[in-house]
C-alpha cells in the first residue's frame, strides 16, 4: 500500500513526484486531472505513434529471445526512445497550447508561477 507524499515546492505541494496543480486549465474529477482541450489530429497521431512503438517493443522482444547481436538491439532500443520521446514534444506542446497558456493569459500570479515550476520541472527531468 503507497501513501501520498508531500514535498513542499514554492509554496505547492508536490505529491508522487508531480506538482499538485489541483487548479489549472485542466480538468479535475474523480479519475485525475484530464486536459482541457485535446487536438483531435494531435490525439490521433500520439495513439498511431504508440501503437507503432508498442510493436517495436515487441520485435525488441522477439531480438532478445533469440539472442540477436548486442549492437542491434541497442540500436532499436534507441529508436523506440527517439518515438516516445516524439510522443513527448507533442503532449507538451499541446500542454502549452492549451493547459498552460490558460493559466498563464489568467494573471493569477501564484497560478502562474506554479505553472512556470510545472514547465520547468517537465523540461528538466523528462524531456532531455
Amino acid at each position: 500500500m503507497t501513501t501520498k507524499t508531500s514535498i513542499p515546492m514554492r509554496g505547492r505541494a508536490k505529491e508522487h513526484g508531480h506538482l499538485s496543480l489541483a487548479n489549472c486549465a485542466c480538468e479535475s474529477g474523480p479519475g485525475g486531472r484530464k486536459a482541457s482541450g485535446v487536438d483531435p489530429e494531435l490525439k490521433d497521431a500520439n495513439q498511431k505513434r504508440l501503437r507503432r512503438i508498442e510493436g517495436q517493443i515487441r520485435g525488441l522482444q522477439k531480438m532478445v529471445e533469440e539472442d540477436r547481436y548486442c549492437a542491434d538491439i541497442i540500436t532499436q532500443v534507441a529508436s523506440v526512445q527517439e518515438a516516445l520521446r516524439g510522443v513527448a514534444r507533442n503532449l507538451m506542446k499541446n500542454h502549452l497550447h492549451h493547459c498552460a497558456a490558460k493559466v498563464l493569459r489568467s494573471g493569477k500570479k501564484e497560478k502562474t508561477e506554479a505553472m512556470y515550476d510545472e514547465l520547468l520541472e517537465l523540461i528538466y527531468a523528462h524531456l532531455r
